[in-house]
């Protein structure tokens, strides 16, 4: 954060281009009391492990479990009642039909795939396998690329580490791995079969009960900025609102803005952390926040 006598700081700003960023970042919603300076890497997710272990960024996003462990650890760094990205995560786990039918049950002593435990797109699908389906997790051995964005974080004793270049998605194709956890970047194969029965239906079902879209990744700021300007966290989260008003092609179910329109979602992805233990101790949906960005509405 860089600041002179009578300006609007400069918030050194890890952020993404999504539809409900994409004003922000071309210019048409600004602020004269605070300064974005989008300096963060492409993809916005490789400025992650900088920002909680080197302080890299004032401002951005987080991915919620990043953000989850961050906390519980101390990190200087609270929470705006603002979701970037969000989705339904059923159609997330995916197997080869080839090697034979899997119910979700199935993967119990089996190795599935996902880049990194701590994937907030893995959090939620194995909630969901876990909480709908039955699976027990401790059962199945998940076969990890990379570490994830806390040092202070060791994972769990039913994960292996991959060798150095592996393709979870050929390896599932390739009956090497019996599932594998992927977002985009799920094969377009028409062998893959979706773990969760008739995906799209399950997540519309799930909604319908639960209200809550699971959040991928919010809006963070460092709590100096928060302590020493609090009028520029204002504006942020006046510009991510107006960002959002002016966006084209955001889905129609997408998580709301607001503290008390998140908090049950925010308090899953709690629950579920610890659940699978991703954070080493219960945190309150409220200690996320501080007085500034909690008053945000």
């Amino acid at each position: 954060m860089s600041t002179t006598a009578g300006a609007a700081p400069t918030l050194r700003t890890n952020l993404a281009d999504y539809a409900v960023t994409k004003a922000m970042k071309d210019g048409r919603v600004t602020s004269d009391r605070v300064t974005l300076d989008y300096c963060g890497p492409t993809p916005a997710h490789n400025g992650f492990k900088a920002m909680v272990r080197e302080n890299q960024f004032d401002a951005g996003e987080l991915a919620i479990v990043t953000f989850l462990q961050a906390r519980a650890y101390g990190k200087p760094y609270v929470l705006l009642p603002a979701p970037i990205s969000g989705r339904f995560q059923h159609h997330c786990a995916g197997y080869n039909l080839d090697f034979g039918h899997l119910d979700p049950k199935d993967i119990e002593g089996q190795q599935v795939g996902v880049r990194t435990y701590t994937q907030t797109t893995a959090l939620w699908i194995r909630g969901i396998l876990r909480h709908e389906y039955g699976v027990d997790l401790d059962k199945v051995t998940w076969m990890t690329l990379g570490d994830g964005h806390l040092a202070e974080f060791t994972d769990p004793a039913n994960c292996q580490r991959l060798p150095k270049g592996s393709s979870i998605p050929q390896m599932m194709l390739d009956g090497e791995l019996a599932a594998a956890l992927l977002g985009e970047d799920m094969p377009k194969d028409p062998r893959v079969r979706t773990l969760v029965p008739d995906a799209q239906n399950a997540a519309k079902d799930w909604f319908a009960r639960e209200n809550v879209v699971p959040i991928n990744h919010m809006f963070v700021v460092h709590e100096n900025v928060s302590k020493q300007h609090p009028e520029a966290v204002r504006e942020i989260y006046r510009m991510i609102r107006e960002s959002r008003e002016q966006a084209e092609g955001v889905p129609a179910v997408f998580p709301p803005l607001g503290l008390e329109a998140n908090r049950k979602g925010i308090q899953l992805a709690i629950d579920w952390a610890l659940d699978q233990k991703i954070i080493p101790h219960r945190l309150g949906v409220d200690e996320l926040f501080d007085d500034v960005t909690g008053a945000l509405d």
